[in-house]
């Protein structure tokens, strides 16, 4: 079929931050096809120069609003490695429940109110108000479980004040606790009902093999620390994160690529269902099964399942780590240190991604050297490549512009990327 048509999608909707998809067909046949990234630069790793290590986590949490307990945690770790501080046990499950919140209020976000409405073929999330208000309801409720988690554990919803360097200066008390584990009990069912809605919703058939990339410590589904591993077998400490990433600069975007073993990779919940499927909780198990999806699954659009199933441990992990601190005195929450020199990575796994901050400290403590590489920064050259594969499917399929339109904005939302936070 003759045809000739251009997308010029300038912003894309429903997703954090300015990106930018160019698509041009002639004679019915893909010519080019772009993901651009149009914000600029915040150097966020200058204006850490010179700043005692204690102030670097308050300052770079604000790198990321949806983010921000990640940012703050990969600091701290990256801080801590370098200076050789080992945070208290109890600490270390605090911080851990800092992440499931973050990362649940941070999924529930994207899936009912940014991508259930691609799947369901509504412009926004306002139709299903209408149409289903219980999932809706559903969303809100688990987006404010995510909330009240971080807010016990970090002081606030956003922008934490009570994680620190060796440990939490505060613990969250036993009976606010006690209050979030009955109303993360009561919203398993809400979970449940919302999962029964996402089955009835067609996920599209697009197949394009790529690596994915996950932090991974054999012993638990992971969220701080721990290696980095690849579905390509690629296996690197932390602190080699650089050869992980591989950032380089295309002429389109104001945002890096990145790329390990193949011209892409991506990072995110797919990769880290791909690489710790053995590690997920069993509810999480049972509800992957429900939707079909199984490592290592190569359909970007099951980005979105493999965020409801993390849903799924958290809620089901949650109630385990609260016993736990239930079980604990919550006195020993942070250790003392002197500040040293030291140069060191911290990973963690946030909502989108493997997050990287290398630190380097003098012998007072500032800090004279940081580099933050972002999730989304990682999923750039996928998306980028990805978007080229599946508008050469959809006209091979006889879609017109309108379909190739629809299905090329699904995809980069699938991927959920957090633009604003993806430039250095």
């Amino acid at each position: 079929m003759k045809v000739d048509f251009n997308i010029d999608i300038h912003h894309l909707p429903r997703v954090e931050g300015h990106g930018d998809i160019r698509i041009s067909v002639r004679d019915g046949k893909l010519a080019d096809a772009k993901w651009a990234v149009v914000e600029t630069p915040r150097f966020f790793e200058v204006m850490v120069k010179g700043l005692s290590a204690e102030r670097v986590p308050f300052l770079t949490s604000r790198i990321c609003g949806i983010c921000s307990i990640s940012h703050s945690l990969a600091s701290i770790r990256s801080l801590e490695r370098a200076m050789q501080i080992t945070p208290p046990e109890t600490a270390r499950v605090i911080r851990l429940l800092a992440m499931h919140g973050e990362t649940l209020q941070s999924h529930a976000l994207h899936l009912f109110f940014l991508a259930a409405p691609d799947f369901a073929g509504t412009p926004s999330v306002v139709p299903l108000l209408q149409s289903h208000p219980e999932v809706v309801e559903a969303g809100l409720m688990l987006k404010e479980l995510g909330n009240e988690l971080s807010i016990a554990t970090c002081g606030r919803a956003t922008h934490p004040v009570s994680l620190v360097l060796g440990g939490v200066s505060k613990a969250p008390s036993k009976q606010r606790l006690a209050e979030i584990r009955r109303m993360n009990v009561e919203r398993r069912a809400m979970l449940d009902r919302a999962s029964d809605f996402f089955m009835t919703l067609r996920i599209p058939e697009f197949v394009r093999e790529t690596e994915f990339i996950s932090l991974r410590d054999g012993e638990s589904y992971p969220y701080i620390g721990g290696n980095l591993v690849s579905t390509d077998g690629v296996v690197r400490d932390e602190n080699d994160y650089l050869l992980m990433t591989n950032e380089y600069t295309v002429d389109f975007s104001t945002s890096k690529f990145t790329r390990v073993s193949r011209e892409s990779s991506a990072a995110g919940a797919l990769a880290r269902f791909n690489n710790n499927f053995d590690q997920l909780h069993p509810r999480a198990k049972e509800a992957a099964a429900a939707f079909g999806l199984q490592p290592v699954c190569h359909n970007p659009f099951m980005n979105n399942v493999a965020q409801l199933v993390e849903c799924h441990h958290i809620v089901a992990s949650t109630e385990a780590i609260i016993d736990q601190l239930l079980d604990d005195d919550l006195k020993d929450i942070r250790t003392s240190y002197k500040p040293r020199a030291g140069a060191a990575t911290g990973a963690v796994e946030a909502p989108r991604g493997v997050l990287y901050h290398y630190m380097e400290t003098d012998e007072n403590g500032k800090v004279v050297k940081a580099d933050c590489i972002i999730p989304t920064t990682q999923n750039n050259a996928n998306i980028h490549h990805d978007l080229h594969a599946l508008a050469e499917q959809a006209l091979a399929e006889g879609k017109g512009e309108k379909e190739v339109e629809k299905l090329c904005e699904m995809l980069v939302r699938s991927y959920d990327p957090c633009i604003s936070c993806s430039v250095h």
